[in-house]
């Protein structure tokens, strides 16, 4: 068996089973599959009263490679809402959001003392007067191996990185992204 650990990101189809409350599996609908994955014991009274389907969710967990069968299966350890994407399909249409925008801020000593409480604050103030604060998340980071270009953010729109950007170049790559 294979082990590898995952992060995916997507909408929440429901619980697969037939007992309320005692599911072990929940359906996630990403961009290119739905996956089944399966919730951990102490999870699922918790998951089953709160998930909501049609709501988007960022799943970790680690993903099992069954070499006999080939088949992968995936196990949840953690499960964050996100939240209802605006423009909001009843689950039977499987309407997907895009994918959330993420910008990736260094938390190290040596961003915060070149600037980077301050670029952050700027940064959010500007999410905020543009609308943009719904369509991105903001992750603090630890060391992002880039410390000689500090402060560092990482813009991640898809599968695309963009690296030493300002406030407004990241707001401005956003803006064309959304539209």
């Amino acid at each position: 068996m294979g082990l590898s650990e995952f992060n995916l990101e997507g909408q929440f189809l429901g619980f697969v089973g037939d007992t309320p409350g005692k599911f072990k599996y929940f359906g996630l609908a990403l961009e290119s599959e739905d996956v089944q994955v399966k919730i951990p014991k102490e999870l699922r009274q918790l998951l089953s009263l709160s998930l909501v389907p049609g709501e988007q969710i960022r799943v970790s967990g680690i993903r099992k490679l069954d070499t006999h069968t080939g088949e992968i299966k995936l196990k949840a350890f953690k499960i964050i809402p996100l939240g209802f994407c605006h423009t909001q399909k009843t689950p039977l249409q499987q309407q997907k959001c895009p994918p959330k925008a993420k910008i990736l801020v260094c938390q190290k000593s040596g961003c915060i003392k070149r600037g980077g409480k301050g670029l952050l604050t700027e940064l959010q103030k500007i999410l905020c007067d543009r609308g943009l604060s719904d369509h991105v998340i903001i992750e603090r980071t630890s060391c992002l191996k880039c410390c000689k270009s500090a402060p560092n953010f990482i813009l991640q729109i898809g599968k695309k990185e963009y690296r030493n950007l300002r406030p407004e170049a990241i707001v401005s790559l956003l803006e064309d992204y959304l539209s």
